[in-house]
């Protein structure tokens, strides 16, 4: 489970920097309290290291700086919410987690599967999940696992939760289209696009409203080198790796037109940036904000929500609305 390891590299961190502020004081005078401190600031130092070094290797030329130094900050922030604070200390996936509000309007809204991206879990999805189910959606977020696995591994646990959210779309009063939207960030874009290379074009396009990829390789990524991708699925996201090329292959234009997709101009994880896309499809390009920023931003929310309200199917005239809490 990804939560128990980035648990286990939380502690290893902090222990490194309790031995080095304690060879501090024997031996080189330096103030007792670091005993106490360098545990707790070390690893949001690594942290800002780690998104500085990435944000430098990825950052394009003619970017302003002011724009760099804002997607910089924000996905600093990013990274402490989401790697300190949310993902080591969560538990199961939940299930499928109803609409948080009454409706009150006359619309059915499609429910809605949320895929996350390479060596993270469902916690990626607290902000913009919570957001959907304001808005009168359902929602289940999977965790992709084994975490180190190739992507096509993935399929089955995306099928399930497809099925839970249509089968709970079914029991509704007012049913909508019987379709479900998918929304992946980064690695789980591709996830999303294997899954409907597994199941075949004529079960996508009966099950399927969309999909909306945030951030994802849709031409692998030029981070780090082939040599370092040591992982199946890290080796399958490489700038222009067979995996991605065959994916885009053997996709039909019906299932390829079901795909919308953000990308930001700042990504520091995915880049060549405004290359993430496949063809036929214009990207949505966010500037300002980096890769792990693009789950919990507001624009990019509020987006999301734009093309789900396209999907909304009226109830009739005399339907109850219909709500679980």
């Amino acid at each position: 489970m990804l939560a128990s390891y980035l648990r286990r590299m939380l502690f290893l961190n902090s222990a490194f920097a309790l031995l080095l502020a304690g060879w501090g004081v024997a031996y080189a005078h330096w103030p007792w309290w670091l005993c106490l401190a360098l545990p707790v600031v070390w690893p949001f130092g690594t942290t800002a290291i780690s998104i500085l070094a990435s944000t430098l290797q990825s950052r394009a030329s003619g970017v302003p700086w002011g724009t760099w130094w804002a997607s910089v900050w924000g996905e600093y922030r990013a990274s402490v919410h989401f790697f300190l604070l949310r993902q080591p200390w969560a538990g199961p996936a939940p299930g499928l987690l109803a609409a948080s509000a009454v409706q009150t309007t006359r619309l059915r809204k499609p429910p809605i599967v949320l895929v996350h991206g390479y060596v993270c879990n469902h916690r990626m999805w607290d902000t913009m999940g919570a957001e959907l189910r304001a808005q009168g959606h359902s929602v289940i977020a999977v965790d992709l696992e084994p975490v180190f696995t190739s992507i096509e591994d993935y399929a089955p646990t995306i099928e399930a939760a497809v099925q839970t959210a249509l089968i709970a779309d079914a029991a509704n009063p007012n049913p909508g289209s019987g379709k479900v939207v998918l929304i992946g960030h980064s690695m789980g874009g591709l996830a999303i696009r294997a899954w409907m290379r597994a199941q075949g074009e004529a079960d996508t396009l009966a099950r399927v409203a969309q999909v909306i990829t945030l951030g994802t390789p849709h031409a692998g990524t030029r981070l780090g080198t082939p040599k370092l991708a040591i992982t199946p699925n890290s080796a399958q996201m490489v700038w222009q790796s067979d995996y991605v090329k065959t994916l885009e292959k053997q996709e039909p234009a019906s299932v390829r037109s079901l795909l919308r997709i953000a990308v930001t101009a700042q990504d520091n994880i995915v880049f060549p940036q405004l290359a993430q896309t496949v063809h036929g499809i214009v990207p949505t390009v966010f500037t300002g904000i980096g890769h792990l920023q693009m789950c919990r931003h507001q624009a990019v929310t509020e987006w999301v929500l734009a093309h789900l309200m396209q999907l909304a199917v009226p109830q009739p005239v005399n339907a109850e609305v219909w709500h679980k809490a």
